[in-house]
């Protein structure tokens, strides 16, 4: 349809039916079950007459579902108009891909958009239209649950994810076949929750907010996102989901975000909670009058915006305006001329989790790895010798995270699978050693999904079976972490480190074999002090996926050599946290001070994290050169060429990943000590040589000022490029306009 026509349409609905379109729920309200209809409509207090008309419906996959929902829809819908199908597709529909921390390990922009281009086409072909990917928020605290769904703790890195993922879910055109609408999420600053903790208010002052938070999620905005999800915390002391300077002013005008903009789960009626809406009718007001165009799961705006508008308080044309934007979506999908767009039962059975799209997971999870210790080049594996794999993630399908809700652990291969068709059966056993989990940790909340508890008797003759079979071995790889539960929506903690019980199976195997090959299961940054004192290697596999097993051992056996750099930093301690890498100075930084006492520090533990983000090992090595600068001044209309020579220096290919860092030594206000600002990857022959280059500009130098501007100030900046954010590998420059 024509842009004429949608707007004629809006004005020629009636006032409920525009505001139905705003109301969004859950699909079970339209499946047969007289039982689950009723309670939760009456719970949530809504109509049968809202169901019938909701302009939208979420959690809900396969197509024959959506096919047959959409079909009643249509033949109630008194303008034809077509019901919009959205889910959580994270990190893959089917074929689960590595989660997005561990995207970000790859460093490898074209793969994200690989992945996600896969999602969008198993979830168009299971009737989906819109998924609620990319989270894009950018974090510091690993206690924070969510920190899976991120790509880490830079706003470079991730404002380059976004725009991959964006590019891979929509395309040029979301209406073209296996093609969704992606959403950015959660605008704005979610991952800054104090203390880690979900759902938790947000303290930043503007100047961290514009200058590190905001650019990731106006990097998918610029990238064409349909829709865009407000956050659950408060931004300057205002729920972000009725904070209409952050709505309107930043995201609208600023950013120029002309999409949707919808509520996350029941975020307006939470305004209550939050002590800033008086009722659910205050919040209505508030949330449209910020701009919100969909209400997810409450009865906010379908029992009280009829009224707010009859009454004069709200102006009607806001109600237009939000309808406007929801049908455009609609039409841009494609909905109007089919308002199943890519839904079919056949091509859902053939098209989905295909050999093709195992092996992207597979090169995927192998490129997200992240070997963060390899003393005495244990790794790759010698199949020479008696191995023994040791840890409750040997043979164990759950591997897909908390957040894979639409794929199946069923589909994944496990690493024992994986390890017996490469490693000889009477050199290699297999053994749990333990549960993940120990019976003292309750996950609350999670109801039969939870783990079940173990017997001690039986976690005993677990544990000796796993030391008889480390006396006998040479090596004993242990494939432990946290369980997929752990991490996730509403899984902060306060304590990261491996499970208890694990740990004692480590301590235990620890004694009686020295050989020790850690693979780290994990969906958030681990205090892995005792892990990284006692193994002699540590590979981060992160929630590998649905190859996960085949990619482990594709890594270990040397077969693929680990190139993945971690996109967030493992803190030495939680205590730590928050930390990054791109962190302020103070007026007396500890590696600067002549005194040793009054200077910012701990007097218990480094201020360093354990592995910097941008870290990680290869099976070769990499000799970086000095920096060469093309000029020592920059200029507006001059750049400066900066390189270094890299050589392999080992013995087997390998890729590194060259980052570039900048800092502005003196602006008007303190800009971070260290910032992204480029990367790139290199593979490269044993004895083989490159020079890799970076165009440094302008741009590169850009802020937010204490006005508000965006901007670049003359004065002194210092370079460096190396392989991890530590490098002290600098160079210098000065700018002038």
């Amino acid at each position: 349809m024509k842009v004429q026509e949608i707007t004629k349409l809006v004005s020629i609905m009636s006032l409920q039916e525009k505001i139905d379109q705003m109301l969004q729920i859950m699909g079970f309200f339209y499946m047969d079950d007289e039982g689950v209809l009723t309670g939760p409509m009456r719970d949530l207090g809504i109509t049968q007459d809202d169901v019938d008309m909701a302009g939208s419906i979420l959690g809900t996959f396969e197509a024959e579902k959506l096919i047959d929902i959409q079909k009643k829809y249509m033949e109630k819908q008194p303008h034809h108009i077509p019901m919009l199908f959205m889910a959580d597709v994270i990190h893959g529909m089917k074929t689960i891909f590595p989660p997005p921390i561990a995207q970000g390990a790859t460093f490898n922009l074209e793969m994200a958009e690989k992945c996600a281009s896969v999602a969008a086409k198993e979830a168009s072909i299971s009737g989906l239209h819109v998924v609620f990917s990319p989270m894009v928020d950018l974090v510091h605290d690993a206690r924070w649950g969510r920190v899976m769904e991120s790509t880490g703790e830079d706003p470079y890195l991730n404002s380059c994810f976004a725009e991959a993922q964006v590019k891979g879910f929509q395309g040029d055109d979301m209406g073209k076949p296996y093609k969704v609408c992606a959403c950015i999420k959660h605008f704005a600053a979610y991952g800054g929750a104090i203390a880690g903790r979900d759902y938790n208010t947000v303290e930043l002052s503007d100047n961290t907010l514009r200058n590190l938070y905001l650019a990731p999620y106006e990097a998918g905005v610029k990238a064409g996102a349909g829709m865009v999800m407000t956050s659950f915390n408060t931004v300057n002391g205002v729920p972000a989901t009725t904070n209409k300077w952050l709505m309107r002013d930043i995201l609208r005008n600023e950013m120029g975000f002309d999409g949707v903009l919808i509520s996350d789960f029941s975020a307006i009626k939470e305004t209550i909670a939050h002590g800033y809406s008086k009722d659910e009718t205050e919040a209505a007001k508030k949330a449209i009058e910020a701009g919100v165009d969909i209400d997810m799961m409450s009865n906010v705006y379908a029992a009280n915006l009829v009224k707010l508008v009859e009454e004069g308080k709200v102006d009607e044309k806001l109600i237009d305006d939000a309808v406007l934007r929801i049908l455009l979506l609609k039409n841009k999908l494609g909905l109007f001329e089919n308002p199943y767009k890519d839904a079919s039962v056949d091509e859902e059975k053939t098209l989905v989790l295909t050999e093709e799209s195992r092996k992207l997971a597979r090169q995927a999870a192998s490129e997200s790895f992240v070997l963060l210790k390899n003393d005495e080049n244990i790794l790759p594996l010698d199949l020479k010798k008696k191995i023994a794999f040791i840890g409750p993630y040997t043979d164990n399908k759950e591997m897909i995270s908390s957040w894979a809700i639409t794929g199946n652990a069923k589909d994944c291969v496990t690493i024992k699978e994986a390890a017996e068709k490469v490693f000889s059966s009477d050199r290699t056993v297999y053994v749990n050693g333990s549960p993940v989990l120990g019976n003292d940790v309750k996950l609350v909340g999670f109801g039969d999904g939870a783990p079940k508890e173990v017997p001690e008797e039986e976690q005993e003759k677990m544990m000796r079976e796993a030391v008889s079979a480390a006396k006998e071995a040479e090596v004993v790889v242990m494939p432990i972490g946290e369980h997929y539960m752990q991490s996730g929506e509403a899984t902060s903690r306060g304590f990261i480190d491996v499970p208890e019980v694990q740990m004692k199976l480590f301590r235990e195997i620890a004694k009686v074999n020295e050989n020790i090959v850690v693979v780290l299961f994990n969906g958030r940054p681990l205090d892995l002090r005792e892990i990284s004192q006692t193994a002699k290697a540590v590979l981060d596999v992160w929630m590998p996926g649905t190859e996960g097993g085949n990619a482990v051992v594709d890594v270990l056996t040397g077969k693929v050599n680990p190139q993945g750099k971690l996109p967030m930093s493992f803190p030495y301690s939680v205590g730590q946290v928050p930390i990054s890498y791109n962190h302020y100075s103070t007026g007396r930084p500890a590696e600067l001070s002549s005194d040793p006492r009054y200077c910012s520090k701990y007097i218990d533990m480094p201020n360093e994290p354990l592995y910097p983000f941008g870290y990680g090992k290869s099976y070769t090595e990499f000799e970086i050169s000095q920096v060469r600068l093309s000029d020592t001044t920059l200029t507006d209309s001059k750049s400066i060429k900066a390189e270094v020579s890299v050589k392999n220096i080992g013995h087997t290919v390998g890729t590194e990943t060259l980052q570039l860092y900048l800092q502005d030594c003196f602006a008007s206000v303190v800009r971070p000590v260290k910032e992204l600002k480029s990367f790139k990857k290199v593979t490269l022959q044993p004895g083989e040589e490159a020079v890799v280059s970076f165009d440094v500009d302008e741009e590169m130098l850009r802020f937010v000022n204490a006005e508000g501007k965006l901007v670049s100030e003359e004065g002194e900046f210092n370079l460096w490029i190396g392989n991890a954010s530590n490098t002290k590998n600098k160079a210098s420059f000065t700018y002038k306009m």
